[in-house]
């Protein structure tokens, strides 16, 4: 059983218009099959820019504070019993009265799962933070590696326990210990996010934990193991392995493609390429991801480093003024001025089409630990190019 909450989905308000069935920048931005069907079905509708401007749906940031990034950390963590099959000999049961027997019993997989049913009220069993505090206990006792990392994340936030971090803190370090890349990165930025974040030997424990969090596969450690790298924060400044890692991690995450397509437009730890940066802001962009929106707007805008497409770049800068970015309905509202009437109409429509698509990598990043990452490795974020 997986949990993954997810956010930052807008609905499709119009269909796109029929002129842009064949034009390849929307194809690529919203799928071939989608836009020669939505081109099929409906013309293009006057639509004002007031209407784009005012959706319902706009990014929501975590307003808690900076340790509420661990209120969720278990829900990134499968629920990996094993499957329970009945004996011959054994009573007619439901899955749920099995699954009680067995964790009287002692049996740690049963123990793992009810922690998760009961955390989540599911398959019949009533929400009850309390007797998932139990269970998870009794899976941990045993030396479940996940379950010390989700009873570790329910001390943190005291949930059916009294809260506690220096329980959460050891729990954290035991699962780590045996290999829990999700508690590494927990127990990570539970240190960054410490009074004493900026100490030296802390630093080291920090880049160290990532460090084995990353060559584990996990995406969020690698996001930060580029950004450590980047900014040479706890160990040497290296452009190259930065590099290596952000590539890693934007295969998923947004803010990693984000930062790749700095690398590439600034050629830090890889050769100035500034199709590989659009294509990585195309793919954030796709996800939601503001920044990106804005710049692809400026670079299509301005048509020195790529071609110039002032029609597309009135589409982000459209999109991008959903959420309430601050620069974009300025930005779009002059390109209106350069465009023909049916281009602007065409444009609204084709924004209004628009669906962010985030990977459950960056829902989970974004619901789990925030956004602007990078912040707690960086003393001065990079400049971006203008153009």
């Amino acid at each position: 059983m997986t949990k993954y909450i997810f956010i930052l989905i807008l609905s499709a308000l119009a269909a796109l218009p029929a002129f842009a069935a064949n034009d390849p920048s929307l194809i690529d931005l919203f799928g071939e099959e989608e836009v020669k069907q939505s081109a099929k079905e409906q013309a293009v509708k006057e639509t004002s820019r007031e209407k784009a401007s005012s959706a319902d749906e706009k990014v929501k940031v975590d307003d808690e504070g900076m340790f509420s990034f661990l209120n969720f950390s278990f829900l990134r963590n499968k629920d990996k019993a094993k499957e329970f099959t009945r004996k011959a000999d054994e009573p007619q049961e439901s899955y749920e009265e099995r699954m009680l027997r067995l964790a009287d019993n002692g049996d740690a997989d049963a123990c793992l799962t009810l922690g998760y049913m009961y955390l989540y009220g599911e398959n019949g069993l009533p929400q009850d933070s309390e007797k998932a505090f139990k269970y998870y206990t009794l899976a941990a006792d045993q030396g479940d590696k996940i379950a010390l990392n989700n009873l570790g994340s329910l001390y943190y936030s005291g949930i059916g326990t009294q809260k506690s971090v220096v329980k959460a803190v050891k729990l954290f370090e035991e699962a780590a210990r045996l290999g829990n890349n999700e508690a590494a990165v927990n127990l990570a930025f539970v240190y960054l996010t410490s009074s004493n974040g900026g100490n030296g030997n802390l630093r080291s424990t920090v880049v160290r934990l990532f460090n084995q969090a990353a060559e584990g596969g996990n995406i969020t450690a690698q996001y930060m193991m580029g950004m450590i790298y980047y900014n040479g924060y706890g160990l040497t400044k290296n452009d190259d392995r930065a590099f290596q890692y952000l590539k890693k991690a934007a295969s998923q995450y947004d803010e990693a493609q984000y930062q790749l397509a700095l690398r590439y437009m600034n050629a830090e730890g890889t050769p100035r390429n500034y199709g590989n940066a659009v294509n990585n802001l195309n793919k954030a962009a796709k996800q939601g991801h503001i920044p990106s929106m804005l710049w692809l707007g400026d670079i299509l805008a301005a048509g020195t480093s790529y071609p110039k497409n002032e029609y597309l770049a009135y589409v982000w800068y459209n999109i991008a003024s959903v959420y309430d970015a601050a620069s974009a309905s300025g930005k779009r509202d002059m390109l209106e001025k350069k465009l023909k009437i049916e281009e602007v109409l065409q444009a609204q429509a084709a924004a209004e089409s628009y669906k962010a698509q985030p990977t459950e990598i960056t829902n989970y990043v974004h619901q789990t630990f925030g956004v602007n990452l990078a912040d707690y490795v960086t003393e001065k974020q990079p400049a971006r190019p203008n153009k």
